[in-house]
């Protein structure tokens, strides 16, 4: 049997989701316990990755099984023995067919920001501090340029390995909050680093040492160097996975084009 796990995580103590030798990561934590139920090695698919310290909202990974066990028996069985940064919202049965990552058609990132001098210790490892005020107008206009479709070059880690950099953005836009701003940004798939470079430019705009208006020109020139900065992972989440063009299409619209190509 193939079963569906839909999980949240915080990241602050993680190395990221895949595995990773001697690091503590989340795909670990749950091959562990797969391992002990089944007395063998089980590999989980994620529909994502994440980076060191980002968290997750929602995220799904799928496993195959022949144990008999019910959805909401696993679900028990997973809770009860991770630590308290995981938990699984949901277990289900689907078909043979379905692959987490080749099904997955989009993501929503969310990335979140404090504006104060000082720091607040309680949220260090969950949103970010900007400790001057900034012009979110300008950068939400800014953000409506990554709208459609790109080649991400210059708004990706160097580290990239996909040679096809091109994804669709169906959602880009940043709205203040009571104590500083979001940036929310839906596509087809996100490369390498891709939210935190584009977070880390509108932030520059916000201070008025970019202009909005260069996007259109950093996109076309595809080179990472125009564009140094990357913001920090603790304020980006993983908010919501799509694992259905009709999911997409309820939030955006019949008419937009979905683009099935995209980078885990």
């Amino acid at each position: 049997m193939r079963m569906l796990v839909k999980i949240s995580y915080h990241g602050g103590q993680f190395m990221g989701f895949q595995i990773q030798h001697h690091e503590r990561t989340v795909q670990y934590e749950f091959e562990r316990i797969l391992k002990r139920m089944h007395r063998t090695f089980v590999r989980i698919h994620p529909s994502s990755r994440t980076d060191k310290g980002v968290h997750a909202i929602e995220q799904y990974f799928h496993f195959d099984t022949e144990l008999n066990i019910a959805p909401d028996k696993w679900q028990y069985a997973f809770n009860s023995a991770l630590p308290k940064d995981i938990y699984v919202q949901s277990v289900e049965q689907i078909s043979d067919t379905f692959h987490c990552r080749y099904h997955c058609v989009g993501k929503k990132y969310r990335y979140k920001v404090y504006i104060d001098e000082a720091r607040k210790v309680f949220e260090h490892d969950t949103k970010v501090q900007q400790k001057k005020p900034v012009d979110i107008n300008a950068m939400n206009e800014a953000a409506k340029l990554f709208l459609g479709t790109h080649d991400f070059t210059s708004f990706c880690s160097q580290k990239t390995e996909v040679k096809n950099k091109e994804r669709t953005i169906y959602q880009s836009e940043v709205v203040e909050t009571d104590e500083g701003f979001e940036f929310i940004v839906t596509g087809s798939g996100f490369l390498y680093n891709m939210v935190r470079v584009m977070v880390a430019y509108l932030i520059l705009v916000g201070e008025g040492k970019r202009s909005g208006q260069e996007i259109h020109k950093l996109l076309e020139e595809r080179d990472r160097n125009k564009v140094p900065h990357t913001a920090p992972a603790h304020g980006l989440y993983l908010e919501r996975i799509y694992l259905s063009e009709e999911e997409l299409k309820e939030e955006f619209g019949e008419h937009i084009h979905i683009h099935k190509k995209n980078s885990i």
